[in-house]
């Protein structure tokens, strides 16, 4: 398994939003980066993803898990990009912060702060585990 860190504005999709999608999940689309569609691309089934709201909060609120992996992005027209569908997994009890994130010398080298425009990320196992500690789960 791997882990992953999907951003999203939450005005536009939420935690919320996601968990009201309920088990089929939604899809993850709209990703117009090379980077980040080719972090998609490697996403497998049952992988996990911190749900990260950007823009308005800047904190991870809470996780879904991969259920379909790459597809044609259906709101691409040229067919060149791809999604994924997620299914809301769980919140965080605590929202870990953008701010917080940064103060954790363990967590310096995240691509989060590292390359903060890209909107899908792989995260180490050893970083999964810092967040979730800080997320109180």
């Amino acid at each position: 398994m791997q882990y992953w860190l999907l951003k999203s504005e939450p005005n536009v999709w939420s935690i919320d939003q996601q968990f009201k999608a309920g088990i089929k999940g939604a899809d993850w689309d709209g990703v117009r980066n090379y980077q980040a569609a080719n972090n998609l691309k490697k996403m497998k089934k049952g992988d996990l993803c911190f749900f990260y709201h950007s823009n308005i909060g800047k904190e991870i609120v809470g996780i879904v898990e991969v259920i379909k992996t790459a597809f044609i992005d259906p709101t691409d027209k040229q067919k060149r990009f791809v999604a994924v569908r997620v299914k809301y997994k769980s919140k965080l009890k605590m929202a870990v912060s953008l701010e917080n994130i940064k103060q954790k010398k363990e967590l310096k080298d995240i691509a989060l702060i590292r390359q903060s425009r890209l909107s899908v990320m792989p995260i180490d196992t050893k970083c999964w585990k810092i967040i979730l500690k800080m997320g109180s789960i």
